[in-house]
């Protein structure tokens, strides 16, 4: 039938063209009425069907939106992708030109397996979600990114070579990176190639090497970035701490490999890693309380170690013995003199604060405070970091201090990220000996290190303290 269609809708000879058009001439002599209102009828027809195929056209001038149409619609497609693990895929159809001219992998693939007569591909490595988003990016050049995908969508853009895509995701972690996502990332930006992100996952590890370590993150990581880490001499974090994140992770790498959790199947699937942990530079007291009592060292390690910290003559230790380095916190100091008056500084428990910001992400470890100006006496003080009203970190401790114009820090429990372009707010509120020292001559622009700050006046000041002069004389940090 479709075979007559055509030779009648198409001749194919100068004969088979007169009998048509002679069958055509005979129709309008014999009925010229009739003939002329099927002719009316049948062009009004094609011009409704005409807007009706058109009006979604006219609906979507640019060629943006007309390919976004197209997007995940079986309408056209040429190319049909089940994509995802077995068991769990997905049919995605598509279609062959807007994929090949977006992706030189696509263009190889089309003219390779699709060109042999294969309408579906296979893709099992390519988490479903992760694929749709590259190929909505490739119809549309929209980018959607969510925190559960955006790690399998890097992969995907990676795989079909979409640089821009790949960008959008490493630019979407580096915002999104935190303590508790750190040593996740940084397995991940290993396998991607990526030095950039890499390197921003060591500034967070090592100024949060606590909450890094502790974090669930941390035990999903593999071997090679397990020891990775823990080889690296800057971390900011106590050496028991160390211990307890490797058998955490220790733990779970016997449930990922079946096996029983017990001290001789830890050592086994921690190997080599276990000798870098520095064991030796723990207190006595940590030793004794943690690593001896874990049972995951041997009888003759845990004598071995209590000898090495107590015995003059002291055991070889298959363990490092010196202790991390870490990172050096930084000063800004924000005052260019500092005074005492008999009658200033009082403190009677009201708040002395500041607000500042910085052009750099860094990590606000602590501040620096002036203490008594007429001899040795001890503080008491309440400290905090907040950003738009929100308490971001706060500690109540202890400070002496010694009679000199000199700083005195005091750290929050874990130093907290800063993020640059953002105004923050930090206080301080004191009580102790009467009188201290202030500064004076304060600046709204200080230069430390390759970090600006720059300050403004807080409405929660209530002692005085402002830009000019006052309290909270220096921001303790790392960067």
């Amino acid at each position: 039938m479709a075979a007559e269609l055509l030779s009648t809708s198409l001749p194919h000879s100068n004969e088979e063209e007169e009998e048509v058009e002679a069958k055509r001439s005979f129709m309008v002599l014999s009925d010229p009425e009739s003939t002329s209102q099927t002719f009316c009828e049948r062009d009004a027809d094609q011009t409704n069907g005409s807007e009706e195929r058109t009006s979604w056209q006219a609906a979507h001038p640019t060629l943006r939106e007309r390919n976004a149409l197209m997007f995940n619609n079986e309408q056209m497609a040429d190319a049909h992708f089940i994509v995802g693990p077995p068991g769990e895929t997905q049919m995605v159809p598509a279609h062959k030109y807007v994929l090949a001219v977006g992706s030189s992998v696509f263009g190889a693939m089309f003219y390779g397996d699709l060109a042999e007569g294969r309408s579906e591909i296979h893709i099992p490595d390519v988490e479903p979600t992760a694929f749709l988003i590259l190929l909505k990016y490739m119809y549309s050049d929209d980018i959607e990114l969510e925190a559960d995908t955006v790690l399998a969508t890097l992969y995907a853009a990676k795989k079909y070579i979409v640089p821009v895509l790949a960008k959008a995701c490493v630019t979407f972690l580096e915002t999104s990176l935190e303590a508790k996502n750190a040593c996740v990332l940084l397995s991940q930006s290993c396998l991607f190639e990526e030095a950039e992100l890499r390197q921003r996952c060591w500034e967070v590890i090592d100024a949060q090497a606590e909450l890094a370590l502790r974090s669930e993150g941390f035990s999903e990581i593999d071997r090679p970035t397990l020891e990775v880490i823990l080889q690296r001499d800057t971390l900011n974090v106590p050496e028991v701490v160390v211990f307890q994140a490797v058998l955490s992770w220790s733990v779970a790498e016997c449930q990922r490999q079946s096996l029983a959790v017990n001290p001789r199947n830890q050592r086994e699937v921690l190997g080599k890693a276990l000798y870098l942990v520095r064991i030796p530079s723990m207190t006595l007291q940590e030793f004794a309380d943690v690593a001896a009592q874990s049972e995951i060292l041997t009888l003759k390690e845990t004598r071995d170690i209590f000898l090495w910290f107590t015995a003059s003559n002291k055991p070889r230790l298959d363990f490092p013995l010196g202790k991390r380095a870490g990172l050096a916190p930084q000063r800004c100091h924000r005052f260019q003199s500092s005074a005492y008056r008999s009658n200033q500084w009082r403190y009677r428990g009201r708040c002395d604060s500041i607000q500042f910001a910085v052009d750099k992400r860094i990590f606000i470890a602590g501040l620096g405070l002036y203490g008594s100006s007429s001899g040795k006496a001890e503080y008491s003080v309440k400290i905090e970091l907040k950003r738009q009203g929100t308490i971001l970190a706060q500690n109540l401790t202890k400070f002496l201090s010694d009679g000199s114009s000199s700083t005195f820090p005091v750290w929050f429990e874990h130093p907290v990220q800063v993020e640059p372009d953002t105004f923050y707010t930090v206080s301080a509120v004191l009580d102790g000996n009467e009188l201290s020292y202030f500064g004076q001559e304060g600046m709204t622009e200080v230069q430390c290190g390759k970090v600006t700050f720059q300050f403004q006046c807080s409405s929660d000041s209530t002692n005085g303290t402002g830009v000019q002069g006052g309290q909270i004389p220096e921001m303790v940090f790392y960067c």
